[in-house]
């Protein structure tokens, strides 16, 4: 790792008082949080509205894979590109671009609803064009977040990222799905398209000069390959990416299950459908809090958050009642919340300031970035063999996924598994334990 790396990667300073909400001393990131709680808010309310329309115009759990599909396969094909956008160019100014021209496409969405003109292509090609505009932002507005609040405070600022989007999943999908039964997914798409207005106010009003300056990557040939060499090169950043490949890919279609879930299990509606990702994203802002005031991120907490996650949902999928099934929706967003902040700080905090944008690229490509794989196989096997069994195959993989990443990690870190029979109140029946103890520290 290099010299800027190990900086970022410090301890963080034990004069500042670290709490829950520190990052919000911060102006500038004050202005960003707020303006993402409501453009959030309204993209909480789109998806819901999306994917509920898709399933009225057709009918089909594997038309609303598509969708997702469609929505992130730009960021499978074209994602490293943008991390080379994001690490070459001013990223406030990148945002500025990207926040506009979302909202242009939600407008356009609920220009067609509205209309009552709306055709199951449109909403395939609308789809579509966010995640072209995504391939850029969402490395662009990864990498931003240190130019914010510095390297003391990124990890707090990645959680409280991710509180701020799951607590607006709270408002969105309720208010989303009242609309819905009301008056039609129209109106949610017509919020959803203004609600972009808060995050450039916000953009607007930040003061540059607070801003801590980044490297920027210099134009010059082979740049993608060299982020792909540089991650390949370090265990701590390719293994995360490849455990968080198999947990996007296969473990977070939601809208597939849980759409299925309400119309083939518990023949519910669009409000039942509201309640489900509601009820997620409770345990989701439990999460992100949690992991705000966590000091530190280990590999041991990665791991073990993706298996209880695909565990959880493994038993939801086997629920034998509704009321089992709404249990458990809150503990997998806690552990899936819990999955994503964890690699997104820890990958963050090992890279280099001038790779940033790559690595980051990388590893949002991985994770949404799989859905156009993962989506219409999970949409497939949920509308041939049940609701139930598309999300259990879904649980059993990131499970499986977890564990062999865990070996791996551990043979790098000079680790074994000890086996105690005699566990205590300080000893446990399984742990694991360096083969050398210098090593201890370093997983």
């Amino acid at each position: 790792m290099s010299s800027a790396a190990a900086s970022d990667a410090a301890p963080e300073p034990k004069t500042a008082t670290k709490t829950t909400f520190s990052s919000l001393r911060n102006r500038n990131y004050r202005l960003f949080a707020a303006g993402g709680l409501v453009s959030n808010t309204g993209t909480w309310m789109s998806r819901i509205a999306q994917d509920w329309l898709v399933l009225s115009l057709t009918g089909s759990s594997f038309a609303v894979g598509i969708t997702t599909a469609l929505q992130f396969l730009p960021m499978l094909l074209f994602g490293l590109y943008g991390g080379v956008i994001a690490d070459r160019y001013p990223k406030r100014q990148i945002l500025l671009g990207t926040q506009a021209a979302m909202g242009i496409l939600g407008l356009t969405l609920a220009a067609l609803t509205l209309s009552g003109h709306v055709q199951v292509w449109h909403v395939y090609a609308i789809a579509f064009g966010l995640g072209m505009v995504t391939v850029v932002d969402n490395p662009s507005r990864q990498a931003f977040v240190v130019e914010m609040v510095g390297p003391a405070d990124v990890r707090n600022a990645v959680s409280l990222n991710s509180a701020n989007f799951q607590s607006a999943r709270l408002i969105g999908p309720a208010v989303a799905g009242a609309l819905i039964t009301a008056v039609g997914s129209g109106w949610a798409f017509l919020f959803n398209g203004l609600s972009f207005l808060a995050p450039l106010t916000g953009l607007l009003l930040m003061r540059t000069s607070e801003l801590h300056v980044v490297q920027r990557a210099p134009r010059g040939k082979g740049q993608l390959r060299e982020g792909l060499r540089y991650v390949a090169g370090r265990p701590e950043l390719i293994w995360p990416i490849v455990l968080t490949g198999f947990i996007g890919t296969f473990a977070f279609n939601f809208p597939i299950w849980l759409t299925a879930f309400v119309h083939d299990v518990y023949h519910g509606d669009a409000g039942m459908y509201g309640l489900f990702n509601t009820l997620m994203a409770v345990g989701s802002v439990i999460g992100a809090l949690l992991a705000a005031r966590r000091g530190k991120t280990r590999m041991r907490l990665l791991v073990a958050a993706a298996f209880g996650f695909g565990m959880l949902e493994a038993v939801a999928a086997l629920a034998p009642a509704y009321w089992v099934f709404v249990l458990l929706l809150a503990p997998i967003g806690i552990f899936g919340l819990t999955f994503n902040t964890t690699a997104n700080a820890s990958i963050q905090l090992a890279t280099d300031p001038a790779m940033r944008g790559r690595v980051m690229a990388l590893f949002m490509m991985v994770f949404v970035g799989g859905t156009p794989i993962g989506g219409p196989v999970m949409g497939w096997v949920t509308e041939t063999y049940g609701a139930r069994v598309g999300f259990l195959s879904g649980g059993l993989i990131a499970a499986a996924a977890a564990a062999c990443v865990g070996l791996v990690l551990a043979r790098v870190g000079g680790l074994k598994v000890k086996i105690d029979l005699h566990p205590g109140k300080d000893r446990q029946l399984i742990a694991l334990v360096p083969r050398e103890p210098e090593l201890a520290a370093a997983v």
